[in-house]
């Protein structure tokens, strides 16, 4: 005699995955139970208030997107104001604006026309007589040149990954944007923004009716969990599912030293780069800036919150950032899919549970689309 269980669903990871995939199966009229081990919801997207200001614990998260569809979806469980992204790079003290535009340009060569920054580049990418980029490196000169390569890509680079750009592959690069106008807008997606009020506020949103229980690790006791629901959705790793049969797959890590500081503005922008290869972080996040720094009543904030991001190799226990997606891992994750594939009561989805990189409306995409599936079933 079958087992009669509580839910319909058990869904590990109350990050954006199962917050969707939870919200979706509501909606259906299912019973679902969302669980996760950190203290709180929202996943790598939690926002923390801290003096009025939401601080990204977990990394600066821009939201952009192309697709209307999720982003009305979005829209109904929060209102975005309209930030957009204009990082500044900073090469000892030089400050240079990216994404790699005519300001860029002006600023490196003095060129005011997009005919002498085309030219500029050209000549560069003829002297480094790279035809077939083989690497990162050769990709980056063959896009944007010499002198922007060494002073604004390497050194950051090289921090993030932990390698040299020699050893890391040219598709990383390949969506690097280059531009001969003068549009500082990184992402130029048709929508973007930040939430207002945070993302913590916009997953509660989604979560909204739920059963949510969080400090609950599902692998310590997988089959007590499992007990509960005739079907589970898992977003947490999926080499730890499968008890690292075949060994771990690889990921970077960051780790975040944050301050509160008393003056309004410490550096003027949300993020600023620091490309060169000697300042130990890659970045420095001012997150009242992704609120235009003002709380949200409209109010200025007299004090600000800064985080410094140093990349680092991932060793059991750290938090997994970045799949690190060469030959060796994408065959060792091939191997744990097909382990996934023959799991007939789970749904593996999300960025560590697919082993891929998913900016937040690629995931939420995904989400919808495996929710659809599922329920279809």
């Amino acid at each position: 005699m079958k087992q009669t269980t509580q839910y319909d669903y058990l869904i590990v990871g109350a990050g954006l995955f199962g917050a969707v995939f939870a919200q979706e199966a509501k909606k259906a009229g299912k019973k679902v139970l969302v669980i996760d081990k950190r203290p709180n919801i929202a996943g790598n997207v939690y926002t923390e208030q801290i003096e009025g200001i939401h601080v990204h614990k977990y990394g600066a998260h821009i939201f952009h997107t192309n697709n209307k569809e999720v982003w009305e979806y979005v829209n109904r469980f929060a209102t975005f104001n309209r930030f957009t992204n204009s990082p500044v790079a900073n090469y000892h003290g030089e400050l240079y604006s990216l994404p790699f535009n005519m300001y860029t340009f002006n600023r490196m060569w003095g060129v005011v026309t997009p005919q002498e920054a085309a030219a500029r580049i050209e000549e560069q990418r003829k002297a480094a007589g790279i035809t077939e980029p083989k690497n990162l490196e050769e990709q980056a000169i063959s896009l944007i040149g010499t002198d922007i390569y060494e002073k604004l890509v390497k050194g950051y680079t090289e921090k993030q990954w932990g390698r040299p750009c020699t050893e890391l592959p040219a598709f990383i690069i390949k969506r690097l944007p280059v531009r001969l106008t003068f549009d500082n807008n990184y992402f130029n997606a048709l929508y973007q923004g930040i939430p207002v009020g945070g993302y913590t506020k916009m997953v509660q949103n989604m979560l909204d009716g739920i059963e949510v229980r969080l400090n609950s690790d599902y692998l310590e006791d997988r089959a007590g969990w499992d007990a509960l629901a005739d079907k589970v959705i898992y977003t947490g790793p999926i080499d730890a599912f499968f008890d690292f049969c075949y060994g771990a797959l690889e990921y970077r890590s960051v780790r975040f030293e944050t301050e509160l500081l008393d003056m309004p503005n410490f550096q003027g922008n949300a993020a600023v780069n620091y490309t060169d290869r000697e300042t130990p972080w890659t970045r420095i996040i001012e997150h009242k800036w992704f609120e235009f720094g003002k709380d949200e009543k409209g109010n200025d904030l007299p004090k600000t919150v800064i985080s410094r991001e140093f990349s680092s190799e991932w060793k059991p226990g750290d938090e997994p950032y970045y799949p690190v997606n060469d030959a060796r891992n994408g065959q060792l994750y091939e191997k744990y899919r097909a382990l996934a594939d023959a799991e007939q009561k789970v749904v593996f989805g999300g960025r560590l549970g697919e082993y891929k990189y998913y900016d937040m409306d690629q995931v939420i995409a995904s989400a919808l689309e495996a929710a659809a599936q599922s329920l279809r079933n």
